[in-house]
């Protein structure tokens, strides 16, 4: 870098507030599908909670070389509707509640996922979810909660 690019992303970061709004770790919890909803919540918490053991770490190193604040570190996972669908009265709360709880384990921000997503049809799994979303904001902290109605594709 030249001078003038250092001294430029300084101004920034000091004057203008520069930041990282939000760094965000996926993960697939397809393989967390049990057939019982609190079974599968069970391994939804244990699967974020491993694989997201260092994410705030990891950011934390990211800021500390950089100098560059991060925000908010987020999780997204796969979207619920989907691992609750074997499940013939799918518990979908208590699928919110471990996400909470296991976002707080790790000390991330945000935990999204928690989410239909209805663009080419809805399931069954798909409505209890919808009607569950008032309920399952309610009783967490870090939970976001989506339905995807649109895409360009199916019009």
């Amino acid at each position: 870098m030249e001078t003038n690019q250092i001294k430029e992303t300084i101004e920034m970061i000091s004057e203008e507030n520069l930041d990282i709004r939000t760094i965000t770790m996926g993960i697939s919890l397809l393989d967390c599908i049990a057939g019982d909803t609190r079974e599968t919540a069970k391994r939804i918490y244990g699967k974020i909670t491993k694989k997201a053991a260092d994410l705030v770490a990891v950011a934390d190193a990211i800021e500390n070389e950089f100098g560059i604040p991060i925000v908010n570190k987020r999780i997204s996972v796969t979207p619920v509707a989907l691992l609750a669908g074997s499940d013939p009265q799918p518990a979908f709360p208590v699928i919110a509640q471990a996400m909470d709880r296991a976002a707080k384990a790790v000390n991330i921000d945000l935990i999204g996922g928690y989410s239909a997503t209805v663009q080419a049809g809805c399931t069954p799994a798909d409505l209890a979810l919808m009607k569950s979303i008032p309920e399952a904001l309610a009783a967490t902290d870090r939970v976001c909660a989506s339905v995807n109605v649109g895409a360009t594709r199916s019009g």
